[in-house]
């Protein structure tokens, strides 16, 4: 096998590089926006691409208590999460259209179970294992912000 020319390594390092982001191996922090379960304010980043999604709150070793990740999907569907590479214990709302919680699911760290919502949605929020059952947060509750503002009534 011949060596790899030094002017060929240098471009294949470079496109490394450049697809930099994707590969790494650590938290991504993402835009956040206000939500409002109640009287509870939640600051959470929002999830909306497909590569958002995947990576989601992977390598997180920590995460305040009002805090979470907001995964918004094009359309409703029933959306499957899972735990592989997460170090938290989470606890994830599916919420329809207009924020209302239609089912709730606590998630063990790096297990690959799947979590599915009960009925399509467009939007899932993880928050810290417990978090809307410390608030009692059941199924029906009716989650607000931005993303919720524009459903239809």
């Amino acid at each position: 096998m011949k060596p790899i020319p030094k002017a060929l390594a240098g471009l294949l390092l470079a496109a490394c590089a450049a697809m930099g982001a994707s590969a790494q191996e650590g938290p991504q922090r993402l835009q956040a926006i206000a939500l409002n379960a109640g009287m509870h304010n939640i600051r959470a980043e929002v999830a909306a691409t497909e590569e958002q999604r995947q990576k989601g709150l992977m390598f997180r070793k920590e995460m305040a208590a009002h805090e979470g990740m907001l995964f918004v999907f094009e359309q409703s569907a029933q959306r499957c999460f899972w735990m592989k590479n997460t170090l938290l214990p989470l606890s994830i709302a599916f919420l329809a259209d207009d924020g209302t919680v239609v089912s709730i699911a606590d998630m063990q760290p790096q297990q690959l179970d799947s979590h599915c919502s009960s009925q399509p949605v467009r939007y899932a929020l993880e928050m810290n294992q417990g978090w809307f059952a410390k608030r009692g947060i059941k199924p029906g509750f009716k989650l607000s912000g931005a993303p919720f503002s524009n459903a239809p009534r």
